[in-house]
């Protein structure tokens, strides 16, 4: 493949995780060019959050002639919300907010809660689709702290850790993420079919 034949896209409209899968692709040295391409792709609710990048990747696929990839993440407070909002993240996001998931807690100290990712790669050389997952757990901040990163970021605190997500540089959430683990998956495919 010659380097002009290198060009893998990114199907987000949200420039924010662009923003931190594009630091990846440069960290991580790949030799791909990455682009974004905000095609509408079909959001479904459903059970998992691979049913829905699955689904997000089939509804677009006809429309992009190179390799491209879709990603999905979920914020899954476990205790005491049993998984809630899981797979409606982004809906109770823009319905209830940070502030409202942090109404439902009592016991900040005794919750538990974990991101995970999944990251759908369709690779057009093998005219084929691959997953790569990631997952972190952590806890749910007292408060809304920090201004970087989006979504529930400011109320995650990963294990070993005593900032939120909002408070990490991004090369330091990408160091430990659910996107940056999928992501370095996937990168880590690329490189080894190139």
């Amino acid at each position: 493949m010659s380097k002009d034949q290198n060009i893998i896209y990114f199907v987000t409209g949200n420039m924010h995780k662009y923003n931190e899968v594009s630091n990846l692709f440069k960290q991580e040295k790949v030799n791909y060019t990455l682009n974004q391409i905000d095609t509408k792709a079909i959001e479904i609710q459903a059970n998992s959050i691979k049913e829905v990048a699955l689904f997000k990747l089939n509804s677009v696929k006809e429309k992009i002639e190179s390799s491209f990839f879709v990603e999905d993440a979920g914020f899954f407070v476990d205790s005491p919300l049993k998984g809630f909002p899981g797979v409606y993240s982004s809906y109770v996001l823009k319905t209830i907010g940070n502030e409202g998931i942090l109404k439902l807690i009592n016991d900040y100290d005794k919750s538990r809660a974990h991101f995970s990712a999944i990251t759908c790669l369709y690779y057009k050389p093998l005219d084929k689709i691959f997953l790569f997952e990631g997952d972190i757990k952590g806890k749910v901040s007292k408060s809304i702290k920090g201004k970087g990163g989006f979504g529930f970021d400011p109320i995650f605190i990963p294990d070993k850790n005593k900032k939120t997500f909002a408070e990490l540089t991004t090369e330091e959430k990408n160091k430990i993420s659910h996107r940056g683990q999928a992501v370095k998956k996937m990168i880590n495919f690329l490189k080894d079919n190139i």
